[in-house]
């Protein structure tokens, strides 16, 4: 009598062993890697976390908030830049030594990046049903390699939490006309000014209700402030908003903005303010054109992407902690590489994610500080590489895809099972 077939078993070792050898590399990525890309910025030593601490304790013995100042070897003179209302939250951290608030602000960096970096990232795995651990792990590895993070944590800077607000509000709230949409964009733009660009985008898109209660939460969050501290309120307002020199030298390398790379061409002289303010005009116009083309095609991450570019692009000082908005813009592209199935567009979107890819890792300054610019830049090259960000931001502005999502949105309404 013949033997009965016998199915082979199913082999899994395979398969854990494929998953073991990811673990390694990503690993070996963190303790290889990352050391070496955050080597160079243990110069900062906190910098700017320093001054905001020391601006506190000047405040608090009773000072002119807006008074305080201190010397930088490159700069000149600092100064605290934050609205009031930023202030107030910074106040109680006055109350810590500075070493615990340095630990504090840190890990709430590392926890905001990998929260977003899973919002960002989770809809891709499972669109394109990736293995979502490993995924996950390279994508946080990769956003803490890059150098708007790298100088985020080594200044200790607060642009992370700005980020979580941002992306909350117009990744999940504003979608699904939440309550709260819109409240995220107005705290972050009480805090810091240039997330109001995004006030803008939502008014774009036709958001009425939205971009309502995003004016009235920033307008909400000042006036509170202005009560609490109405003279360095008033005194902000009035004159330090405008007082431009306050937050440093326009055509320092690290200022990555339209108007930085026109300074860096026409130092030691000052640019032509009205061609500064054309230009940004015609960026602003044709980049919230085609982010609220993107909103309208169901294209949540590529919209608000697109509005962070424009934002830092035609802002005075764009700082290169600033330019989060790399980090979505290259999970797009990667995203519409995947979609795109074999060709010249997955080529084409490939090549692009990877040169960006290069150039945020690498960055404008954590290796290679060009300094100011006392002479106008003579060289292709070192034009290039001083206003490499700037340069990026406008190719990604015209050539980022615009995927229709109408089926498929950005966000999930639950988390994706496990892989």
């Amino acid at each position: 009598m013949p033997a009965e077939p016998v199915t082979p078993p199913v082999v899994v070792e395979d398969d854990h062993g494929g998953r073991a050898a990811r673990r390694i590399i990503t690993v070996l990525a963190l303790v290889a890697v990352l050391p070496a890309l955050y080597l160079p910025g243990r110069v900062h030593d906190f910098f700017d976390l320093k001054i905001y601490m020391r601006a506190m304790d000047w405040w608090a013995a009773g000072n002119p908030l807006y008074d305080y100042a201190q010397l930088d070897r490159v700069q000149g003179t600092l100064y605290f830049t934050y609205p009031p209302f930023g202030a107030l939250l910074l106040s109680p951290f006055a109350l810590l030594r500075l070493g615990v608030t340095v630990t504090v602000f840190t890990l709430l960096t590392v926890l905001a990046v990998v929260v977003t970096t899973r919002w960002l990232v989770d809809p891709v795995i499972a669109r394109h049903h990736l293995p979502r651990i490993f995924t996950l792990t390279v994508a946080v590895l990769f956003v803490l390699a890059v150098e708007s993070t790298r100088e985020t944590i080594t200044f200790g800077q607060i642009n992370m939490l700005l980020v979580v607000l941002i992306l909350a509000d117009l990744l999940f709230a504003v979608p699904r006309n939440g309550r709260w949409a819109g409240v995220g964009v107005g705290l972050a733009t009480a805090l810091k000014l240039y997330p109001g660009i995004f006030i803008v985008y939502l008014l774009a898109c036709r958001r009425w209700r939205a971009a309502a209660t995003a004016s009235a939460t920033a307008v909400g969050a000042t006036l509170l402030a202005a009560a609490v501290v109405p003279r360095d309120s008033w005194r902000y307002w009035t004159h330090e908003l405008w007082a431009t020199d306050r937050v440093g030298r326009t055509d320092y390398t690290g200022n990555q903005s339209l108007l930085g790379l026109l300074n860096r061409l026409t130092a030691p002289q000052e640019p032509d303010r009205l061609l500064w303010l054309a230009l940004a005009g015609m960026v602003a116009g044709y980049g919230l054109w085609r982010a609220t083309r993107a909103a309208r095609a169901g294209d949540a991450l590529t919209g608000l992407t697109l509005t962070g570019l424009v934002g830092s692009l035609i802002s005075p000082i764009t700082w290169t902690h600033h330019i989060y908005w790399f980090v979505p813009a290259i999970v797009v592209l990667v995203d519409a590489a995947l979609a795109a199935g074999p060709g010249a567009d997955r080529r084409w979107l490939g090549l692009l994610a990877v040169g960006a890819t290069m150039v945020i890792v690498y960055g404008v300054v954590s290796f290679q500080d060009w300094g100011t610019a006392q002479v106008p830049t003579d060289t292709v090259v070192e034009f290039v590489l001083r206003n490499a960000y700037v340069l990026l931001g406008l190719v990604l502005l015209a050539a980022l895809p615009i995927r229709h999502r109408s089926n498929q949105p950005d966000t999930l309404p639950e988390m994706p099972t496990r892989r």
